[in-house]
C-alpha cells in the first residue's frame, strides 16, 4: 500500500468510527428504551404503523429516485445523458429521504424500542440502527478532500441497500401480512 492509499484510507477512520457510534448508540438506546406505542398522532391515519409504513415506502420512492440520479450522474446509465439539473434531484431526492425517514426511526426506538421476539424483527431493528450509522458516515465523507473515488458509491449504495432491506422487514412485510 503506497503512503497515498494509506493517507485516503485514514481519512475514512474517524467518519467509520462514528457511524458505528450512532448504529451502537440507537441500539442501545432503543435496547432500553421499552416502547410507549403513542408518539405522535396524524390525521387521516387510524393508527401509527399505518403511518410508519407509507412514510417508509415515500422515503423508499426517494431512494430509488437517489439511486437513478446516482447511477445517471456517474454515467452507469449510457442510454442518458446527465442533464444539468440531475445533481440538485439527487441532493434534494436524498434530503426527502432522509428526512421522512427520521420521524419513521423515531417512530420506532421511542414507540416501540429496539426488538428481537422474532428473526424479521431483529432483522428490522439491526437494519435501521446501521443505515443511521452509514448514512452519517456518507455524510461526513462528502465533505473530505481526496477520497479515493470508489468510496461514495459504494457508501451510497449501501446506505441504499440498507434503506431497502429495513422497508422490505417493515412495510413491505405490514403491507404483505395486513
Amino acid at each position: 500500500m503506497t503512503t497515498t492509499s494509506t493517507k485516503n484510507s485514514s481519512k475514512l477512520l474517524v467518519p467509520l468510527l462514528i457511524g458505528a457510534l450512532v448504529s451502537v448508540a440507537l441500539g442501545v438506546y432503543g435496547g432500553q428504551h421499552k416502547g410507549d406505542s403513542i408518539v405522535f398522532k396524524v390525521s387521516g391515519f387510524e393508527d401509527l404503523i399505518k403511518v410508519k409504513s407509507w412514510m417508509a415506502v415515500a422515503a423508499g420512492v426517494f431512494g430509488l429516485i437517489q439511486a437513478a440520479s446516482a447511477l445517471i450522474m456517474y454515467g452507469r446509465i449510457k442510454a442518458i445523458r446527465a442533464p444539468s439539473w440531475i445533481s440538485a434531484l439527487h441532493r434534494w431526492s436524498g434530503r426527502l429521504a432522509f428526512f421522512i425517514a427520521v420521524p419513521v426511526a423515531v417512530f420506532c426506538l421511542y414507540g416501540i424500542g429496539f426488538q428481537a421476539y422474532d428473526a424479521r424483527v431483529l432483522v428490522h431493528s439491526l437494519l435501521g440502527c446501521l443505515f443511521f450509522g452509514v448514512f452519517t458516515v456518507k455524510m461526513l465523507v462528502l465533505t473530505k478532500p481526496g477520497i479515493a473515488g470508489w468510496v461514495l458509491p459504494v457508501l451510497g449504495g449501501t446506505v441504499f441497500t440498507i434503506l431497502v432491506g429495513t422497508i422490505l422487514t417493515s412495510a413491505a412485510w405490514y403491507f404483505s401480512a395486513h
